[in-house]
């Protein structure tokens, strides 16, 4: 059995203490490396160092061909400290982003996920962009490479925002970066403005396309972010068409998404058919009876058809983190890039005035006889050189600087010849040219910031073609998913016990309902509550209604007649419950104790209901039956308290009589922005709805459709032109450019189909044909422009009066050939204004 002794153990203690000081230092160097050299990207270049490598070493081979990226790698691997795979990895993302490496080869699919053939199989290339933007070793500064062979460099000289074109991602120890790629052309847009010193905007814009609501952006900032969708078309009421995939999914994740929100009833399809080759195209097969336009709402709800992306802008500026925002990530590229620009002027500065020092001592040299110093046998070589300088003695004063030995001697180094007046001329007009190049070196230095944009200008020329926004920008609506949720499972109640739930099979079906879905339930003693659709939950005994309760649903309006506890009164009340607390109890009689609910009902449009009321036959009361008509009574909040029907006992309520809806109709609107219906008073007034009122839609190919009035309706805003209220008796007038006869007609129509959603053509036929004005005002006069555009010959015209009405498949009727140049509708009646708001009263939403 070994033993310590006291000295020897604190020895040990001390040597703890020193390995615990050690770990403090080596796991911040770690992070340290990590950050600067691995997971954020400089400020400068734009580029992570494995990627600045990876340019360096393909630089180093570049000769215009393509390499195989294997060699690729084995070259980067004599600067970058890691193992292959990491600069297989990162050269394959720089070849993916289609800007600084050229490709040839299977590089995979960032839409699909497809992995990249293998190193030795495909082959790469700097862009001429690249070489244009990235490279010049006189403006680099270098550092020897990790093993102290050979010099890298330490950035870039890149005279472009690669950063943000690009974009990056990276995790590095207890931070990250996250900086979404813009559009090459918007970036070049901005660098101008900003040095023409104008405000400029900067969004994300993605290779996979798709459309993004920037409304929260934050410029790139931590705490931003952003909302990426993909396009979903309707080819037929039974198919949708996916034509894109937001950023950062592929193909097979969408499908993956999709497949699962079905398997969990948030949606309902049949099949999703993957048909991608050149352009995405995924096929979703809806089942039968299942909305189009709800479910487009739904896969963006549900699935990743809809993604959020928060931008975390970090990157490296004077060897630290920082976090800016994507403007003044522009703002530092531009300046960089001009002050690269002036180093090159300064340097090409230089270089003329050593070119024009050189070739004006030549001229000299020659011109005036100082040559022949060197046929001078019987003089040494220091004798020579001496005299030679002594012959330049009287022309010193021509010269910009003194001449040095190194001068003279490069001038002796020419062979001795023949001098040819044509000789002289040579120099003497190379030397006029290089004093123009000197000039207007000089002069672009002067005008620094027109020089710059003059090169960013002459980049947009080059390489801007192919390059335009690929992702919409737009605002989005927003979703309610309980909404568009399908009805996934049943509701049931027991009353007696109290109990509600999806598993209550034995017990009383309500109604069809999501696991998104709110419940509203009534009991007996005046008690309101809303809980979340759960298995099984205790919401109180005797129970008098229970539904899926619609948050903001105005239309829903609850008759109640109930005994006041206290008073023993009974009073009558109708409210709606727009918005409460979520498992908070409400009552809605004036007393706590000993009230009770006579009579409830609840009517989803507000209906008013004759009752029979009858008394009790003990009571004083002359007349002890007689009926309430609730339509006597306003619709208040759920807290008020009723109006009196009996101040005596009451022994029944009955349902006598179905009554009329006692509100006006539903007052919608419609919000170009994002193409939806909106009861919120957003957009144009478009009329109040009730029954079997139907939406009139002309769109921009020529086609009409007529709609209900649903909320969940969807209308593409880019191609839909005019909206209303369908009124079959209003007539419509036309105007519309036919291709095939290269002509503008006009035509006269009523409306005569009554099938909903589904578009008819009501213009001619044609590839190229378009709708150019359409309304249905009964007397439309426009003013119509034709001849030449600058100075158009104008007609004010009665389209009524001058037009037939005719059938809605005619043709029409020519107004203007090919000299129309515009036409415009100068009667534009008023838009019709909503009615007043009554105003009905909100609970506290949840």
């Amino acid at each position: 059995m070994s033993t310590i002794n006291d000295e020897s153990a604190d020895e040990s203690l001390h040597g703890m203490e020193h390995v615990d000081e050690k770990y403090k230092d080596w796991f911040l160097d770690y992070a340290s490396y990590v950050i600067l050299e691995r997971a954020v990207p400089g400020v400068e270049d734009g580029l992570k160092p494995v990627q600045r490598r990876i340019l360096h070493a393909m630089k180093e081979m570049d000769d215009g061909r393509f390499n195989k990226v294997a060699n690729v790698i084995g070259q980067t691997m004599q600067y970058h400290p890691h193992g292959d795979q990491s600069i297989s990895d990162a050269i394959v993302n720089l070849g993916q982003k289609d800007l600084l490496i050229e490709t040839q080869g299977n590089w995979g699919d960032v839409r699909t996920g497809d992995d990249a053939a293998a190193a030795r199989y495909i082959e790469a290339r700097l862009s001429k962009f690249a070489l244009d933007v990235a490279f010049n070793a006189k403006t680099t500064e270098w550092q020897l490479s990790y093993d102290g062979r050979k010099n890298e460099p330490l950035a870039l000289p890149m005279k472009f925002p690669l950063l943000l074109a690009q974009g990056a991602e990276g995790i590095a120890v207890g931070l990250s970066t996250k900086i979404l790629p813009h559009n090459f052309i918007e970036l070049i847009d901005a660098s101008i403005k900003y040095l023409r010193g104008k405000k400029f905007e900067l969004y994300p814009d993605f290779m996979t396309g798709g459309m993004v609501d920037v409304t929260n952006y934050n410029d790139g900032r931590r705490g931003g972010k952003v909302r990426v969708r993909a396009h979903i078309e309707e080819k037929d009421k039974k198919t949708l068409i996916i034509r894109d995939v937001p950023y950062g999914v592929t193909t097979t994740a969408l499908m993956d998404s999709i497949v699962k929100a079905n398997d969990n009833g948030k949606i309902k399809i049949k099949k999703v058919v993957d048909s991608t080759a050149k352009d995405v195209e995924i096929e979703v097969q809806l089942a039968p009876g299942i909305s189009p336009d709800i479910t487009i709402d739904a896969l963006y709800a549900f699935t990743d058809c809809e993604v959020s992306i928060s931008p975390n802008a970090c990157v490296i500026i004077d060897d630290k983190p920082r976090f800016i925002g994507a403007a003044d990530l522009l703002r530092h590229a531009t300046d960089f890039t001009k002050d690269l620009l002036k180093r090159e002027l300064e340097i090409k500065l230089d270089e003329l005035e050593a070119k024009w020092h050189y070739t004006s001592l030549e001229k000299i040299f020659f011109e005036k006889g100082i040559y022949k110093e060197l046929e001078q046998k019987h003089k040494d070589w220091e004798t020579v050189l001496v005299a030679i300088d002594k012959g330049f003695a009287p022309y010193k004063k021509q010269l910009r600087r003194e001449i040095l030995r190194e001068d003279i001697l490069k001038l002796t180094e020419k062979p001795v010849r023949r001098i040819y007046r044509l000789d002289i001329n040579e120099l003497t007009e190379q030397i006029k040219s290089i004093e123009a190049d000197i000039k207007q070196v000089k002069h672009d230095l002067a005008n620094l910031v027109d020089f710059a944009v003059q090169y960013y200008e002459t980049l947009l020329k080059k390489y801007g073609k192919g390059r335009e926004r690929k992702t919409e920008i737009k605002l989005f609506d927003t979703i309610q998913v309980q909404q568009v949720a399908i009805a996934n499972t049943k509701l049931y109640v027991n009353r007696a016990d109290g109990f509600i739930g999806t598993s209550l099979k034995k017990d009383e079906f309500v109604a069809d309902c999501s696991d998104l879905d709110n419940i509203i339930v009534f009991r007996r003693d005046g008690v309101m509550l809303v809980t979340k659709v759960a298995d099984k939950t205790f919401v109180g005994k005797d129970i008098i209604h229970v539904d899926v309760f619609r948050k903001g649903d105005e239309r829903m309006i609850y008759n109640m007649i109930y005994v006041d506890g206290k008073t023993g009164y009974s009073l009558a009340k109708r409210f709606n419950v727009t918005g409460i607390t979520r498992d908070k109890e409400y009552n809605l009689t004036k007393s706590d104790k000993g009230s009770k609910v006579h009579y409830f009902t609840a009517n989803s449009n507000g209906e008013a209901e004759v009752v029979t009321v009858k008394l009790s036959p003990n009571c004083p009361a002359k007349k002890k039956e007689f009926d309430f008509y609730f339509e006597t009574i306003p619709i208040k909040g759920r807290g008020s308290m009723g109006n009196v029907v009996t101040k005596y006992p009451i022994k029944s309520v009955k349902f006598k009589e179905a009554g009329a809806s006692t509100l006006s109709g539903i007052k919608i609107w419609y919000d170009d922005t994002v193409g939806r219906l909106n009861t919120e008073q957003r957009g144009l007034y478009v009329g109040s709805f009730e029954g079997d009122d139907k939406i009139l839609v002309f769109y921009k190919n020529g086609t009409y459709e007529l709609t209900n009035y649903e909320i969940t309706n969807r209308y593409e805003s880019n191609d839909a032109v005019y909206i209303e209220k369908f009124s079959p008796e209003k007539l419509v007038t036309a105007i519309y450019f036919d291709a095939d006869k290269k002509q503008f007609n006009v035509k006269r129509f009523k409306i005569e189909t009554a099938t909903l959603n589904n578009k008819f053509l009501f213009i001619k036929e044609g590839p190229n044909n378009y709708l150019e004005l359409v309304t249905t005002q009964a007397d439309p006069i426009v003013v119509l422009r034709t001849g030449k555009k600058r100075d158009p010959e104008e007609e004010e015209i009665s389209l009524a009066e001058a037009y037939e009405v005719t059938g809605w498949k005619a043709v029409g009727t020519k107004i203007a050939g090919e000299d129309f140049v515009s036409v415009e509708l100068v009667n534009e009646e008023e838009e019709e204004a909503p009615p007043e708001d009554e105003g009905n009263v909100q609970g506290e939403l949840f």
